[in-house]
């Protein structure tokens, strides 16, 4: 398969056209179809009709190795297809049943909520969750965990993966973790994902948060435009490698509060509608006590529905999980004749406090009140 992927096996790519995909990023024929031939011109300088022309070569090599669907095919192909597409348990019965499963492969889904509402933790869980086997809820694959917030914390994972009852230094071992520091840098982490992807057969990719460094860089409306078209570009990749790789892609997103709502929850998503178009899913998360509420807000198929869970251990967990309440010891009731025989308080009260205390001029009202009284 990894021979059937590789750059030179398309007809008309010789060695020159390979050294200058190779050096521009693309190292197989999967990155052709994720990067497309707008973008394949541009970072090699190449024509534009001979990348098209190579992109769709790649894409007719896809399809006849079984990769990606045929142009045009049946709704009971695409029905059968979809049987295959993975889903990655969360490990509770309430979000599966909002996800109707859980998380699925060769989708981008979105998480945005305010800060404290749960979304690193619910990244952090699906990260040990997509590890197990297909039996337990798993995939059996690896993690590309892209933090842009410095938020991932290996010590969250053990705990996850020691609840779950999984061996923490295995679960650790099969993160590759990416520190992104600027909108740039975490662009071209995606763009070299491909060689990452294959090697450690990753089967879930984390961006954490996907729109925070664009929101920092781009300030004010005049680069509203400039930012959009940069941000359009990485979703539409994500979106287009969790495609192409089978793999799931979760972003969280950070939000706002919208001025023109005066009744109802103000709280919106930041991205504008680049972020709402390109995601399959799209779920709220908010804060209520100590507890959670995960809402599908956008989705393909999903009904629009709420649910409750909480944060533990184990990341995410059922809302019962977290209502364990502790036994008390009940008081020693006592009988008629040993309260008659317990003895009365015996009240001391000093001299002193029997004399007058004259009000002072620096008094105030509830000295006066207590003394009064």
């Amino acid at each position: 398969m990894v021979e059937d992927l590789r750059l030179d096996s398309l007809e008309g790519v010789g060695p020159v056209t390979t050294r200058k995909l190779s050096d521009a990023g693309v190292h197989n024929v999967m990155d052709l179809i994720v990067r497309g031939p707008v973008e394949i011109a541009e970072i090699t300088g190449m024509e534009k009709d001979t990348a098209e022309k190579i992109v769709n070569k790649a894409r007719q090599h896809l399809v006849e190795t079984g990769l990606i669907s045929k142009d045009f095919v049946t709704a009971t192909e695409v029905y059968k297809r979809r049987q295959d597409i993975g889903k990655i348990s969360t490990g509770t019965n309430c979000l599966d049943t909002l996800f109707d499963g859980g998380v699925e492969t060769q989708a981008l889904t979105e998480v945005y909520g305010e800060f404290g509402s749960g979304k690193t933790q619910f990244a952090h869980t699906l990260a040990v969750m997509v590890q197990k086997p297909k039996a337990e809820g798993g995939l059996d694959g690896g993690v590309l965990y892209i933090d842009t917030e410095n938020t991932f914390r290996p010590e969250r994972i053990v705990s996850i993966a020691q609840a779950h009852e999984m061996d923490p230094e295995k679960v650790l071992d099969r993160i590759i973790v990416a520190r992104a520091y600027n909108s740039a840098h975490q662009t071209l982490i995606l763009e070299e994902a491909g060689p990452v992807i294959e090697e450690n057969n990753v089967k879930l990719i984390v961006v954490d948060s996907a729109v925070g460094l664009f929101r920092a860089e781009y300030l004010g409306r005049g680069t509203l435009s400039n930012r959009q078209q940069k941000l359009n570009h990485f979703v539409h990749m994500l979106s287009r490698i969790a495609e192409t790789y089978n793999c799931a892609a979760l972003a969280t997103n950070q939000v706002m509060a919208s001025p023109d709502v005066f009744f109802g929850d103000p709280t919106r998503p930041i991205g504008g509608n680049v972020v709402a178009h390109t995601s399959t899913y799209r779920i709220y998360f908010k804060k209520s006590g100590k507890k959670r509420i995960a809402r599908m807000v956008d989705s393909p198929h999903h009904p629009e529905e709420e649910v409750i869970f909480g944060l533990g251990e184990a990341g995410v967990i059922d809302p019962e999980d977290t209502e364990k309440k502790v036994a008390k010891k009940p008081a020693k009731k006592l009988s008629k004749k040993e309260k008659e025989s317990e003895p009365e308080p015996e009240i001391i009260v000093s001299s002193t406090e029997l004399q007058m205390v004259e009000p002072t001029e620096d008094a105030d009202s509830d000295d006066l009140m207590s003394l009064e009284e």
